[in-house]
């Protein structure tokens, strides 16, 4: 069986990011999910206000965590935080700066499973951040090329240093699937309906269209968080994702 084919057998497609300043709002919503039906993400705000003793309550809860740390540093540094990262309880997935280079994702690659062998967590590189377009590229001095090209450009660099996956826009997951093949995961963000407001996300797309252009995991913030029933809100999305799925029978 391909990883693909593995993959398309996932039920928990849906990545909740818990979106929230403290601890209290992130661990209330969780009490009103399923975690037989999605994952939690864990990011910056949450884990520098709580710490790492927030993932062992939501580990508890029987979430798997994606820690969206986004490492990028030297690489012995991000080896470092990593080691440490894969040593926490929970995490199912992490991921590093595709822009911090080679050397930096191989060391990322190897500390994961050095760390924990077979059970390592999967690393997943970010190319672009959904939040930039081909303006925001060009005030960064990339004005060669577009969001499309560096996100290529990294994924291809991600790829041949081993990592499982990429963080990439649901706008490239088509692109991606056709330039990488079905072996490389491809997590989405920036993931709206169209009765959900866009906000600070630039690249948007719907679950079912994210879904149909290739993408293995979406991440979901807002339209599941500040639902008024985000059980129910969470159940909208898996219904669209697994109504798109591929026949595998």
């Amino acid at each position: 069986m391909s990883r693909q084919d593995s993959n398309s057998r996932d039920e928990k497609r849906i990545i909740v990011a818990l979106d929230f300043a403290d601890e209290a709002g992130a661990l209330r919503l969780l009490d009103r999910l399923d975690p037989a039906k999605c994952r939690a993400k864990i990011g910056k705000e949450l884990f520098t206000a709580c710490g790492p003793g927030l993932l062992r309550q939501v580990h508890e809860r029987d979430f798997e965590i994606f820690l969206d740390l986004k490492f990028h540093d030297i690489p012995n540094t991000v080896a470092g935080a990593v080691a440490a990262a894969a040593g926490l309880p929970g995490v199912w997935m992490l991921n590093v700066h595709a822009s911090g280079g080679r050397a930096m994702l191989e060391a990322a690659v190897a500390v994961a499973k050095a760390a924990r062998g077979e059970k390592s967590p999967r690393i997943v590189g970010v190319t672009v951040l959904t939040s930039l377009n081909d303006g925001d590229l060009a005030q960064i001095g990339l004005a060669t090329g577009n969001a499309r090209d560096q996100v290529l450009r990294l994924a291809r660099l991600c790829e041949s240093a081993g990592l499982h996956g990429l963080v990439c826009s649901a706008a490239e997951a088509a692109m991606l699937r056709r330039e990488l093949g079905p072996e490389m995961l491809l997590v989405t963000p920036g993931i709206r309906r169209p009765e959900d407001s866009p906000e600070d996300q630039k690249r948007v797309m719907g679950p079912a269209e994210a879904v149909a252009a290739g993408a293995d995991y979406l991440v979901v913030g807002r339209p599941i968080a500040r639902a008024k029933d985000p059980a129910a809100a969470l159940e909208t999305f898996c219904s669209e994702i697994h109504g798109n799925l591929p026949n595998l029978s």
